[in-house]
């Protein structure tokens, strides 16, 4: 039985691959320029916070934003298929970079109050939950079918590169300028990528049949979306992986390993080196699926690695020096990073060009959206545990993601175009 290739939307072919196309390689750096952009600005708005209230009301600010972002973002997949990714990220992008170029301009004249950065985080929170599905769906638009996964790798490496330079890169603006200059520095970075997202190429947008009986409200918009997912015979399997496996990966990784740390006395250079080394891991993944550009059996491989990352995570939990613990951070990066990146490609293969905004809004609600709540369960559950345990159940979660992704025939079987 011939395994099972995923439709494709239609995108201008180029005969170089991806890493070598410019209309490609102009949409990477806007998107690279974006992301370091979104770390100056999370540099910025917690020094404010920091200096403007107690810690637990810093915390406030910063945990505040995710709201709209998780209750919107459906909603922005409705209209990154109902306008058009690229309509959807450029208009976005721009709110973004007048808002946080006045939001500097306003610090000039005022010091921060603890209600006015709330209210940033939460208008910041909005616009992302429109840019985030948007961003998602544009590179079907702008490359040949063959080169997603390639450039789901370059999508990594930027991400990669976000990380690494866009906190030494707040911290140097906060430390010339304080949040004014930190908040300018975002402000001009989100101002780089409007250019380039207006010189990318994209396919046109996919017209529907006439009398298809497409619905025509955002909310029949919405459930046609969610109806088209559940019925779908790899979308609905890799939306749940992606579900059950960020609930997993999320904590442990995140306020887990802080906890962790701290638990062994490692201190922060340790903490620092198990980053680091997570980094490595993913950006090697990244730049070794830049340089294929495609991986047999996709669908087997992205399951097999989510099922892999979790042993990693729960030795990472047993690590009883900070050696292994920097190793075991190297695999989680490695086999997440590869997991993840398949699941973009295949997302964006799978799915019909008039749902990408949707299926990618989906896909992220659980990642960025429901998944960072389990950060106070997994803190509470440290403090009656210990990390070793907690670890293990976050590694069975995990663990259990692959095991959905290997019950379903269609996703072990799908395969991304050649």
């Amino acid at each position: 039985m011939s395994a099972t290739v995923i439709p494709t939307p239609a995108a201008p072919v180029s005969p170089r691959p991806a890493h070598r196309d410019g209309n490609v390689l102009r949409w990477l750096g806007a998107y690279t320029a974006s992301m370091v952009g979104d770390s100056v600005y999370y540099m910025a708005l917690s020094w404010a916070a920091t200096r403007t209230g107690s810690p637990a009301q810093a915390g406030l600010v910063l945990a505040v934003g995710s709201v709209p972002r998780a209750v919107l973002m459906l909603g922005g997949g409705v209209l990154a298929d109902r306008f058009g990714p690229r309509r959807v990220v450029i208009g976005s992008d721009t709110a973004r970079c007048v808002f946080i170029l006045g939001m500097a301009a306003a610090l000039l004249f005022t010091t921060p109050t603890l209600w006015l950065l709330v209210s940033v985080a939460l208008v910041f929170g909005a616009v992302d939950a429109l840019f985030l599905p948007a961003v998602g769906a544009l590179p079907p638009r702008i490359t040949a079918p063959g080169q997603l996964a390639r450039v789901q790798g370059m999508r990594g490496l930027a991400a990669r590169v976000a990380s690494v330079t866009g906190a030494p890169l707040g911290g140097l603006a906060v430390a010339l300028g304080g949040s004014v200059t930190a908040f300018a520095v975002a402000g001009a970075l989100f101002a780089v990528s409007i250019p380039l997202l207006l010189s990318v190429r994209i396919a046109p947008q996919p017209a529907k049949a006439p009398g298809d009986g497409a619905p025509d409200t955002a909310w029949s918009e919405l459930v046609d979306g969610l109806r088209y997912i559940r019925r779908h015979r790899v979308l609905g399997p890799l939306v749940l992986v992606v579900a059950v496996g960020e609930l997993g990966f999320v904590g442990p990784l995140n306020i887990g390993l802080t906890l962790l740390v701290q638990e062994r006395g490692w201190g922060a250079d340790g903490m620092g080196w198990i980053v680091a080394a997570f980094g490595v891991g993913a950006g090697v993944s990244a730049l070794a699926l830049t340089v294929r550009g495609r991986v047999p059996r996709a669908g087997l491989v992205q399951t097999a690695g989510l099922a892999a990352g979790s042993v990693a995570v729960a030795c990472l939990g047993f690590a009883p020096s900070i050696a292994l613990a920097v190793v075991a951070g190297v695999f989680i990066g490695l086999l997440a990073g590869l997991s993840g990146a398949l699941t973009g490609a295949l997302l964006q293969t799978a799915a019909d060009p008039e749902y990408l905004g949707r299926v990618t809004s989906v896909a992220t609600l659980f990642s960025l959206g429901i998944a960072p709540l389990s950060f106070p369960v997994t803190g509470a559950a440290v403090g009656l545990w210990g990390t070793a345990p907690v670890f293990a159940a976050s590694a069975a979660v995990c663990a259990a993601g692959g095991l959905i992704g290997f019950a379903f025939k269609a996703l072990r079987r799908a395969e991304l175009p050649g």
